[in-house]
């Protein structure tokens, strides 16, 4: 077994080849051009069969009033609000995000940005409620997405918008978008960048348990997972939990986090009261370079999958499913479609009996203390498999 040293040693010497093909993965993926400042102008042109979506923004982003824009890619002075309608065009494909090639966009064809105005602290709130207020009593659910690395704020707000519409779920969607410059080769200031919102990412977990909602239900990718786990370990040492009542999913997508981070930090809180659930697939490219560049084995990576089991996550394998993108990094993505039947599946593992009659095949093999779960989704054109070990 070689010494520390030089593993070290040849991670080291591996990373200028790592940040070769990060760039070029991230590059690939977003051939298509990607959205800068001033993409984010207002429009009131409908379009039949549209439909808009209200999104919720809690961020650490610095605000930029240049036409357009809204947040950058700085650090701003804390913790920030704001409020966007986003239209989805009515032939939009499940996964994909149609982006305007000329702001505004033709809201017939492109995702278009209807309104959108600042918030101060009093008034996120009071719009928070007035959301949930829509819903029935028992089902007035927030879903939080936390975004990762190289992610602009435009890609940011459009991505919330579009795991919004493509699950059909009636949660209220709240944003948590932190300063990531959007630019590949900013990882350390984007790593930098996370951490920094720890404090906030508390903030606004602490103010949506604290509203009128049922349930909390959270999604982070890649480097966003960064941010999460952090804050969770540091809500735990302050010693004023949230109410366990009000979390429901907590959900990892290809988490950009150090594995060996991640374990130990189980292994000293213990169990969660509900498990994570981690997305991981052995093809992702971008997690694979960040491997290379930060020195350790990525957890949205990790092969060892009974062993996440084990320390009390569900682990949903998607290596066998086809990426949207050339760095096989955005899978999660596509699962936004079939969110209700991966709930259910989820639900039925944990429960440890068949799911009723439904699209989806369940086939529980094992037994209470282990059990792989593998369904095929004909959207995906290949099975998910799901491990728990509870």
């Amino acid at each position: 077994m070689p010494s520390s040293a030089s593993r070290y040693g040849r991670n080291a010497s591996a990373r200028p080849a790592a940040v070769v093909i990060l760039v070029a993965a991230l590059i690939l993926a977003a051939c298509a051009g990607r959205p800068g400042p001033g993409s984010l102008i207002e429009t009131d042109a409908t379009a039949p069969g549209a439909r808009t979506h209200e999104i919720l923004i809690a961020t650490t982003r610095k605000r930029d009033t240049t036409r357009g824009s809204l947040f950058s890619g700085e650090r701003g002075g804390g913790l920030d609000h704001a409020v966007a309608t986003v239209s989805v065009p009515p032939d939009h494909k499940p996964g994909a995000i149609e982006w305007p090639s000329i702001p505004p966009g033709d809201p017939t064809k492109d995702f278009t940005l209807r309104s959108a105005a600042y918030l101060d602290d009093k008034g996120f709130s009071a719009e928070l409620e007035r959301q949930l207020a829509k819903r029935p009593r028992g089902k007035r659910e927030v879903f939080l997405f936390v975004h990762g690395y190289n992610t602009r704020f435009p890609e940011a707000l459009y991505r919330m918008t579009q795991l919004k519409h493509d699950s059909n779920m009636p949660s209220v969607a709240v944003l948590f978008t932190w300063a990531s410059s959007g630019d590949v080769t900013g990882y350390l200031y984007d790593t930098n960048s996370a951490t920094i919102a720890r404090d906030s990412l508390e903030r606004t977990l602490r103010a949506l348990t604290s509203s009128s909602a049922d349930r909390v239900n959270i999604l982070a990718h890649s480097m966003g997972n960064w941010v999460l786990t952090e804050t969770i370990r540091q809500i735990r040492i302050s010693g004023k939990p949230l109410p366990a009542r009000k979390i429901g999913l907590i959900a990892m997508a290809a988490p950009d986090v150090d594995v060996d981070v991640f374990k130990a930090q189980l292994r000293s809180s213990g169990r969660p009261e509900r498990p994570y659930v981690i997305l991981v697939s052995r093809d992702d490219r971008a997690l694979r370079a960040s491997s290379l560049l930060a020195g350790g084995e990525r957890l949205g990576a990790y092969g060892d999958e009974e062993e996440l089991a084990k320390l009390g996550a569900v682990v949903v394998d998607l290596t066998a499913v086809k990426g949207d993108d050339a760095a096989n990094h955005g899978k999660f993505a596509q699962l936004a479609q079939v969110a209700p039947e991966l709930n259910q599946a989820l639900q039925s593992l944990e429960l440890r009996q068949q799911s009723g009659p439904t699209e989806t095949t369940l086939d529980v093999v094992g037994n209470t203390a282990k059990a792989a779960v593998t369904f095929p989704l004909k959207i995906l054109t290949a099975p998910i498999t799901i491990l728990s070990r509870r």
